[in-house]
């Protein structure tokens, strides 16, 4: 770790990681092989403070803004080898959002449940034939008295079997385009309201993955977050943050593979030495060791940032793409250098390996990252 922590922020370090030791660890083969992390992890981690930390204290909240804790808690999520997606779209994304955009009578309403894990949070805006484009979005959200009812459907949705809370993106004005979207929370029961099958995936198999589907479901217009037609403004002032979570989550992935390759590298042998001892493998070792520090730098310069209110969307966008992409390099070099040992369901890596791939994809895809940043060039 760099001097970018301070003393307070390894004390939290090692309250995490105790945490997860006791209450993740001895469970998390079971979790990834049931597709789903228990409910009594989510309660377990309010009560230890590890939920909604940004939130204010009147809502059970930790009321510290300073991205660094989320982010050691995410560093100590990977290097404890337990699943991330989850606690990114609950505490990173949702709650977020739901802490700014939000009355007080809704936040009275939602936010302690979110603190104290008795609410589970997910975020619903790909669907089908939308993902990277949000202004495709075909969900609809039709204002009917006291109510919107909202027709659709959202796939790829992360915590969205466990969700009791799910922000979602709607269409509320089809004739403007990207700019009649607006969010809305849809709650746990609310008729009209059903989930698809768990989904099947490559990786971060504990973090349960569906779809969900709305017919005729009739939203209480008191669960309109914000202003109408204003949720693409919201969500592109909070995709920063959730890229800059995405991105910590692939240095985190980076350093602990580079931490595991070394080791494989000085304990295995091959023609009476250490296989890190041959030239090609110290030099790819040395060039990964380069890289994922370039990428420690940058992602800590990117986490002042934000706690200054200053992180840009093309700084966010260079972060998350630069570091997911070294993420998905270095796991294919881990892999080779641990031969067939790597290829192993049962080996560390080769879960490294599944886990990143998907991280190019969801938060902005490297192509759409690179899109961004080209058009703050004025290209």
């Amino acid at each position: 770790m760099t001097s970018h922590y301070g003393a307070d922020h390894e004390d939290f370090r090692k309250m995490v990681r105790t945490f997860l030791e006791r209450e993740a660890v001895p469970h998390h083969d079971r979790w990834e092989k049931e597709g789903i992390v228990d409910r009594e992890l989510w309660r377990k981690a309010g009560a230890a403070g590890l939920l909604g930390m940004d939130a204010p204290t009147e809502y059970g909240g930790g009321g510290e803004p300073d991205f660094r804790y989320p982010a050691v808690f995410t560093e100590e999520l990977i290097r404890a080898r337990v699943t991330v997606p989850g606690f990114v779209a609950h505490n990173d994304v949702v709650a977020s959002y739901l802490a700014v955009r939000t009355t007080p009578e809704q936040r009275r309403r939602w936010l302690p449940g979110l603190c104290s894990g008795e609410l589970v949070a997910a975020i619903a805006i790909s669907e089908p034939d939308a993902g990277s484009n949000v202004a495709d979005i075909r969900t609809t959200a039709v204002r009917d008295g006291d109510h919107y009812v909202l027709n659709g459907q959202k796939v790829f949705i992360t915590n969205g079997e466990n969700a009791d809370l799910v922000l979602v993106a709607a269409r509320t004005a089809p004739q403007r385009g990207g700019q009649g979207l607006s969010l809305f929370v849809v709650e746990r029961g609310t008729a009209g309201f059903a989930r698809g099958n768990r989904l099947e995936k490559l990786g971060w198999n504990a973090s349960d993955t569906c779809e969900l589907f709305f017919d005729g479901c009739r939203v209480p217009a008191d669960n309109l977050v914000g202003k109408e037609h204003a949720g693409m403004a919201y969500l592109m002032t909070g995709l920063p943050r959730e890229r800059l979570s995405i991105a910590t989550v692939a240095v985190a992935a980076c350093e602990q593979m580079l931490e595991d390759a070394l080791a494989y590298a000085r304990q295995r042998h091959a023609f009476g030495q250490a296989i890190g001892s041959f030239q090609h493998n110290r030099f790819q070792l040395a060039t990964m060791d380069t890289e994922v520090t370039i990428a420690r730098v940058f992602l800590d310069h990117c986490v002042t940032q934000i706690n200054a209110g200053r992180l840009s969307a093309a700084d966010a966008a260079k972060a998350k793409w630069w570091t997911t992409e070294l993420q998905v390099e270095i796991s294919n070099r881990a892999v080779q250098l641990h031969g067939g040992y790597g290829y192993l369901k049962e080996s560390p890596i080769s879960r490294e390996w599944a886990n990143s791939r998907v991280q190019t994809i969801y938060g902005g895809t490297t192509e759409i990252m690179k899109e961004m940043i080209g058009r703050s060039l004025g290209l």
